[in-house]
């Protein structure tokens, strides 16, 4: 994607009256952001919904200025500005219909790992809270090796998952609820600094833009976007652990919360949840990976450059599929989608009848793995 894209689309989502699926439309409508601001005068023509004052906020020079500062600022400081039609933009967010057009990311980390899942919880952890989350994360690393962990770096559980993810060897992405151009709590600055050679911070917020409530609880979108399941290790019956985890059930992702006991306040939320059957109950590691059958899956990478010869007759575009698979080995929809370059309805029905022919078995996440 050139940078002229790039600063189109930052301009795009600080125009007032244009929300995402606006964006989306006209980007569609005209086949590039760039091609928004070439057509301002022709907009209302082409897409008859726009209100009548668009074309001029969209012929504000003002705009693209913004854009471009935010471009070159990021450039300086080490910041990716990955928008949604990026391979490397996360393949398990671009699911979710109210997926940001671009995120900004700084640190090293792999976005579309073969496993992840977020870990949150109550600001106000009890040191059984704190204890549990360094249990889990230890123990997982011994049985999913490389999973990502991604929280938000708040006060409380959401830290002790950092830490706990660090300090297992795992790879950790916090999601921040402002710009990278600074950080929130500042307190936290040392585990945001150890996060950057195996993870980093994630956001869809510009500079300038604080740390606000409603941010908050935007953000907890995209903590529960990015992968496959959500833990909820402490909450009370109120708290933005229980919005991240309500909204993980919304993008049809695995809901799971560690059980507390009776009376205890940050227990409550996590033991109603469980009894209303909106997460599934865990006491550990291995029954999470159970239920999520990793205990299943190959190891990651096992399937690369397996040599098999197939039984069935394949078509040209399902040896293709093939091909690609044990070229580069697991992958997920959306990352085959851009590797074969077909329609994702057409690679849906190829994937499906894969399946079961038995040549790919699809995995947590939505990812297709070449069986030997």
């Amino acid at each position: 994607m050139t940078e002229r894209e790039t600063v189109c689309r930052l301009a795009l989502g600080e125009v007032q009256g244009l929300g995402n699926v606006k964006i989306r439309s006209l980007i569609a409508a005209l086949g590039s952001a760039a091609a928004v601001f070439d057509n301002t005068a022709d907009l209302r023509s082409i897409c008859h919904n726009l209100p009548p004052e668009m074309p001029a906020r969209l012929s504000d020079p003002a705009l693209l200025n913004r854009a471009e500062a935010e471009v070159e600022w990021a450039s300086k400081h080490g910041v990716d500005i990955i928008i949604d039609t990026d391979a490397r933009y996360p393949s398990r967010l671009r699911e979710c219909e109210d997926a940001p057009l671009l995120i900004f990311a700084k640190g090293n980390v792999e976005l579309n790992p073969l496993r992840a899942v977020s870990i949150v919880g109550t600001r106000h952890a009890t040191a059984y809270g704190r204890a549990l989350c360094h249990e889990f994360v230890s123990a997982l690393a011994g049985l999913c090796p490389g999973v990502l962990v991604v929280s938000g770096l708040a006060y409380g559980i959401d830290i002790e998952a950092h830490r706990a993810a660090l300090d297992a060897g795992l790879p950790t992405v916090a999601v921040l609820a402002h710009g990278l151009d600074r950080l929130y709590p500042a307190v936290h600055r040392q585990t945001a600094d150890r996060m950057m050679s195996d993870g980093g911070l994630l956001t869809e917020y510009r500079t300038g833009t604080n740390p606000d409530r409603q941010n908050f609880v935007c953000r907890n979108r995209i903590v529960a976007g990015l992968t496959d399941a959500t833990i909820v290790v402490e909450s009370a019956v109120r708290g933005g652990a229980l919005i991240t985890a309500s909204l993980a059930m919304d993008y049809g992702r695995d809901c799971f919360a560690f059980p507390g006991r009776v009376g205890d306040e940050y227990s409550a939320g996590c033991n109603r949840f469980i009894s209303d059957n909106r997460a599934g109950l865990i006491v550990s590691a291995e029954d999470f990976v159970k239920k999520m059958m990793w205990d299943n899956d190959i190891t990651p990478g096992a399937a690369r450059n397996v040599q098999r010869s197939l039984f069935v007759e394949l078509t040209p575009d399902e040896q293709r599929v093939v091909d690609v698979l044990r070229d580069k080995g697991d992958m997920q929809l959306n990352d085959l989608v851009l590797a074969t370059s077909m329609p994702v309805n057409m690679l849906s029905t190829i994937m499906f009848g894969l399946e079961m022919s038995g040549v790919v078995r699809v995995m947590a996440g939505n990812v297709y793995q070449l069986l030997p």
